[in-house]
């Protein structure tokens, strides 16, 4: 199976994945894609709140990671970063996304930093899974998720699709 998440240590009890993939849209569209409540709502996530430097989002994830996040960076069209906290007082984290024009195509690098250790692989593959899900809600410009999700209850598409690649993460070494 292909993975496309990179693992490695930040430290002896913290590290980071690395995933990124190249879609058929200009960065433009892309980056509302990654921006856009409505657009996230499709393939990733469900956000409110003020999506501009210094506001505070909720969002629920279709994995059904619930948290807040922190825009501490939106250089529009390229460069996003957040610092995201769970209410069940989890580790707090930084997720960051860069866009970068490939001709008529926009690559996405998604890294997200401050996970647990021990807990890299569920990551690489939850972020993989998302990615493929932007990929899908691309093509179809509608949602990757006509089922939903909510906070108890991942998205089951999702779902099955980390169930199938979190054992091939596990394999996998942490560098």
């Amino acid at each position: 199976m292909t993975t496309t998440a990179t693992m490695r240590a930040i430290d002896a009890t913290t590290g980071a994945i690395r995933v990124e993939d190249v879609y058929d849209t200009d960065i433009d569209d892309l980056w509302q894609a990654c921006t856009v409540p409505g657009r996230l709502a499709r393939w990733v996530a469900q956000v409110s709140g003020n999506l501009q430097p210094g506001g505070v989002l909720r969002v629920t994830l279709t994995s059904s990671w619930t948290g807040m996040a922190r825009v501490e960076l939106c250089d529009a069209p390229h460069h996003l970063l957040l610092s995201t906290s769970s209410p069940d007082g989890g580790a707090d984290g930084r997720l960051e996304a860069w866009l970068t024009t490939e001709g008529d195509r926009t690559r996405l690098v998604v890294e997200e930093r401050g996970l647990p250790l021990a807990n890299l692989h569920a990551h690489g593959a939850g972020w993989q899974t998302h990615l493929e899900d932007l990929g899908r809600a691309l093509a179809l410009d509608a949602t990757a998720h006509p089922e939903g999700w909510s906070a108890t209850r991942p998205a089951p598409r999702w779902e099955r699709r980390w169930a199938e690649l979190a054992p091939t993460y596990q394999a996998l070494d942490v560098s």
